[in-house]
């Protein structure tokens, strides 16, 4: 029985979020100290008492969010002895995947996934994107719909999360995605039986991101890479990869490029994995999974419960 772990992306904070770990486990309470000492403010501070409003701030989101999920999965490695056969992360989450398999180290990704959230969240001005989420419509269904959103507004609207259980989100231009949400209600064609505006502070996952990307690029090649010790599953092509050859240009391109999750989970059946196991804040990995494939039998792993039932 093969295992998968992982790793949510932005969405999954909460004030509270990797306390348990860190009062009852030494080894979280050291990490969260190695990302204040590596981003030069009190991220333990933040992630345990908010306020709300400061923790959704990208640039805190991002480390904040990987600081957790590097603990619960450390944690649960030295308690439990449990190793996965793949990694995998939801956007944010494939910097986690990827110190779990020692390509960065943790010191390098916290600071990295810093400088992203500050890249994104500047990229654009505030108000200028916007992204929604469409139950029910197929990939070409939802394809056809952001074409004709951006060719009527003559804006940007592109396919962001490819979530499965029929969820994909959009992202782009405010006004192009407005229009793709108002044709979405309106003709039946696009097969959309809900279509929801989310609050989101920038058109994550979208060719607005661009100056983002070419933020990044310098800092993710230069960035030391170690041997991948367990193969991952890429956000960018859904493909399973066994070296860290390739890792620093497909962290680049998944700034602006889709996230095909539904696509990498479908792999699993494949890869013979029936056990999975959600590392970090949250469960919106376990419930994509419960859409996608019933086969594999989702755990998670957020607190110290999660992991003292594991032992």
């Amino acid at each position: 029985m093969k295992k998968i772990f992982v790793f949510p992306g932005q969405g999954s904070q909460n004030v509270g979020m990797g306390k348990s770990l860190v009062e009852n486990f030494p080894l979280a309470a050291q990490l969260f100290e190695e990302a204040n000492d590596a981003l030069h403010f009190d991220l333990r501070k933040l992630c345990f008492e908010g306020p709300e409003a400061d923790l959704k701030l990208t640039h805190i989101t991002q480390p904040a969010i990987l600081t957790h999920s590097v603990a619960a999965y450390r944690v649960l490695s030295a308690e439990t002895g449990v190793k996965p056969d793949y990694v995998a992360g939801h956007s944010l989450g494939e910097f986690s995947a990827l110190v779990a398999a020692q390509v960065l180290s943790f010191a390098d990704a916290v600071v990295l996934v810093n400088k992203r959230g500050k890249f994104m969240q500047e990229a654009v001005p505030v108000g200028t994107g916007g992204m929604a989420a469409l139950i029910g419509g197929t990939e070409a269904n939802v394809k056809a719909l952001c074409d004709a959103a951006a060719a009527g507004t003559g804006k940007a609207c592109e396919m962001a999360n490819l979530n499965g259980g029929g969820q994909i989100v959009i992202s782009g231009h405010k006004e192009a995605i407005d229009e793709a949400v108002r044709l979405a209600g309106a003709d039946p064609v696009y097969g959309i039986a809900k279509a929801v505006l989310l609050s989101v502070s920038a058109p994550f996952h979208s060719s607005l991101m661009k100056r983002a990307e070419e933020n990044m690029r310098p800092l993710l090649a230069e960035a030391k890479l170690g041997a991948l010790a367990i193969p991952y599953i890429a956000n960018v092509d859904a493909k399973v990869y066994k070296t860290s050859t390739g890792v620093a240009d497909r962290l680049t391109a998944q700034i602006c490029g889709a996230v095909r999750w539904e696509q990498s989970m479908q792999l699993l059946s494949s890869l013979e994995v029936s056990e999975g196991f959600e590392v970090g804040p949250g469960r919106v990995l376990s419930g994509l999974m419960r859409r996608i494939s019933r086969d594999v039998k989702m755990k998670g792993v957020d607190t110290m419960e999660d992991i003292r039932s594991l032992a």
